[in-house]
């Protein structure tokens, strides 16, 4: 047990060193200091040369063997197994390393600070190499960037987590350039990613200062590794990794490729497999918008969408505050699928660093509601875990989530400002995004923001003409302080409802949703521009009970004649009907069924109310019912209480049964048929 109890002592102790090590680290092997002019062609065009496959000459030379200096076998074992989730990712990492020694000769060639010192041959051509051989199960990086001197060696690689880019870009920071924040290096142990394949490294390099000798350095991952001088190493630096027999996959060139083409596709030098360049299309999101051709967006998307139509709305978003952010968001051109619209589909929007992949989809930068959004967010701004795999600091991302979501939101209201019959087609497709945003944010203002780009028909219309609530607000008389929605199948049903009928003698423009869940949307939503969303059929319920000491009129049911047909329908009803009133809202209806909140109760009955008995669901909506005292029906009614008793009963029913039909509480009106041919019987009987 004790020997146990040290061993776990040892591995504790052995990864705090670990994570004390990589406080502060940056990247290996060089930095990638991106040149903002470098698209102006700051350097001339290099020339693509090439690169000897041939071993230096070490056989002059005697080794020296080191020990790692801060870390021992058990941190080596901890970078090579436990800190990447995928093996591929060392390619990412050693090719990041490499364009990071080329940004860093680029930087020091154009340099003109007096202690700058002079550098070799450098107009040679800056490119990344790539070569597999499957015979010997082998896979070599080669650059021809900065290089490292024997120092160097020692320092960026016989510390792991000691960072050669970290060290230069405190360097020039301090000269106050701007290049420092351009670097893609975000970590010193990238490199060392490489063990979780390699039986043995090896790394050729002779540093680009003039009169630098070529040195070797190779390691098992052991805990130690060896240093030598050897001739003929060109400029730059050579990486040749010898893979492990379950690792072979990675000599295959295909396979190379493809993580190629996956994480480092958009690097600035050239990368060339086996002499072919590897990385073709340009990052988009880093040019200037007006530069970027409509054709080249069409291809851009197709690549990060894996699809093959066009978009339908592009937006080229860049801005430093209040975080950095490069970003090309697409809509794209054809419907969402069904499979999109009810979960999350396998593209999104990608997230990068300094052009480095670091998700393929990012699920945290926009809301979930917008998840059919496509395209690229690279932002330097983002902290990243050792492995650059996965998202830290939630505060910030949420930060990134919010510019980000209100940039698209402002975007898109622009453009249906700007385009509505173009805007009109896409909300046929994609209003059910929005409406879902509505329902799940969190943020009062966020929903505000989605809710102007919500559409509906209005009163006030023609039929298929949609309208904003910013434009009905415009519309409304000065003394409304009330946006009216009404939720029906239909138009026809909708102007035909008992709930629409006081409003609209009233001259005052209603909404009609005709959408399942558009109510539940506005009664979520609660408020826009300052007015409250009000439902009609609860507005009804407003003002809804009449004096009883008035006659109702001169040939209608007097006061007495209504409370004995009140009564008896609180009466025959019961257990149906809590609360029996008469209403002056209504002129063509004989009846109406209130309950509290009209909107939650329908959504009860379509999602939940499947199980319950009739008599539990009553229970539950406690509903009122509401007659029009100077309706035929009505009236006849009253005059059968005494007249025909079952006549009657039957014809109470059938009110009720209407009554919820049209306020959509009736889970299956077919059970309805019955009582209606029954009651057919019984009219026709005298025929």
């Amino acid at each position: 047990m004790s020997a146990l109890r040290a061993r776990l002592s040892l591995t504790l102790l052995g990864r705090h060193m670990f994570n004390q090590a990589l406080n502060n680290s940056k990247y290996i092997n060089g930095v990638t200091v991106y040149n903002k002019n470098y698209n102006d062609k700051v350097l001339p065009k290099a020339r693509y040369s090439t690169v000897s496959d041939q071993k230096p000459d070490e056989s002059k030379t005697s080794s020296e063997k080191k020990e790692f200096q801060a870390e021992t076998r058990m941190l080596l074992d901890i970078v090579a197994r436990s800190l990447y989730s995928d093996k591929e990712v060392f390619i990412r990492e050693l090719i990041s390393n490499a364009s990071d020694a080329l940004e860093k000769f680029r930087y020091l060639s154009v340099s003109s600070t007096p202690d700058a010192l002079p550098l070799e041959n450098i107009d040679r051509a800056l490119e990344i190499r790539l070569t597999t051989d499957k015979q010997n199960r082998t896979l070599t990086f080669q650059d021809s960037g900065i290089g490292m001197t024997k120092e160097e060696l020692i320092q960026n690689l016989g510390t792991i987590a000691r960072s050669g880019s970290k060290s230069f870009i405190e360097e020039i920071k301090k000269q106050g350039a701007e290049q420092a924040n351009s670097i893609i290096g975000q970590f010193g142990v990238g490199f060392y990613s490489a063990f979780m394949v390699a039986d043995k490294i090896e790394v050729y390099t002779r540093s680009s200062k003039i009169g630098s000798p070529g040195y070797k350095w190779s390691s098992d991952g052991s805990g130690t590794y060896e240093i030598q001088e050897v001739e003929n190493a060109e400029i730059g630096t050579k990486i040749v990794v010898y893979l492990k027999t379950e690792c072979r996959e990675f000599s295959d060139e295909e396979k190379v490729r493809s993580i190629i083409m996956k994480y480092s596709n958009f690097i600035g030098s050239p990368i060339l497999l086996n002499d072919n360049q590897v990385n073709s299309i340009k990052p988009l999101w880093l040019m200037e918008p007006k530069e970027v051709t409509h054709e080249q967006h069409v291809e851009f998307y197709r690549f990060v969408s894996n699809s093959y139509d066009k978009p339908r709305y592009t937006l080229h978003y860049k801005t430093d505050v209040p975080l950095s952010i490069r970003s090309i968001l697409y809509v794209p051109e054809g419907k969402p699928g069904l499979f999109e619209m009810s979960r999350d589909s396998d593209v999104g929007v990608a997230l990068y660093s300094r052009k480095i992949l670091i998700k393929s989809k990012a699920e945290n930068i926009l809301p979930k509601w917008l998840r059919f959004v496509k395209g690229v967010v690279d932002s330097e701004d983002i902290p990243l875990n050792l492995s650059r795999e996965l998202l830290q600091n939630s505060a910030l991302i949420a930060k990134l989530r919010h510019v980000l979501s209100n940039r698209f939101l402002k975007f898109m209201v622009d453009n249906s400002q700007k385009d509505p019959v173009g805007y009109d087609a896409f909300y046929k497709d994609y209003s059910l995004f929005f409406k879902e945003g509505i329902v799940t944010s969190q943020s009062p203002l966020e929903k505000e923001e989605i809710a102007k780009l919500l559409r509906f028909e209005s009163s006030k219309l023609e039929s298929g003409v949609r309208t904003s609530l910013a434009d009905y607000s415009t519309r409304q008389k000065n003394d409304q302080k009330s946006i009216y929605y009404l939720a029906a199948p239909s138009r026809e049903l909708a102007q035909s409802s008992p709930y629409y009928e006081s409003l609209k003698k009233q001259d005052v423009e209603v909404l009609f949703c005709y959408e399942m869940y558009d109510e539940l949307v506005l009664l979520e939503l609660k408020e826009f521009g300052g007015r409250n969303l009000v439902s009609v059929e609860n507005d009804m319920q407003k003002d809804a009970a009449e004096s009883t000491d008035t006659i109702i009129g001169s040939d209608d049911l007097q006061q007495t004649q209504v409370n004995e047909l009140i009564s008896y329908l609180k009466s025959h009803l019961a257990g149906k009907v809590f609360e029996v009133r008469t209403t002056k809202k209504l002129d063509s209806h004989p009846c109406v069924i209130i309950v509290p909140e009209m909107a939650a109760a329908r959504h009860f009955i379509r999602t939940q109310a499947q199980n319950l008995s009739e008599e539990n669901r009553f229970a539950l909506l406690r509903p009122q019912l509401e007659i029009n005292a100077k309706h035929p029906i009505i009236k006849k009614l009253h005059k059968l209480i005494s007249s025909d008793k079952e006549l009657a009963n039957m014809i109470s029913q059938q009110l009720l049964s209407n009554a919820m039909v049209t306020a959509g509480l009736i889970i299956d009106p077919r059970n309805l048929i019955t009582n209606i041919n029954d009651l057919l019987v019984k009219a026709l009987e005298k025929y």
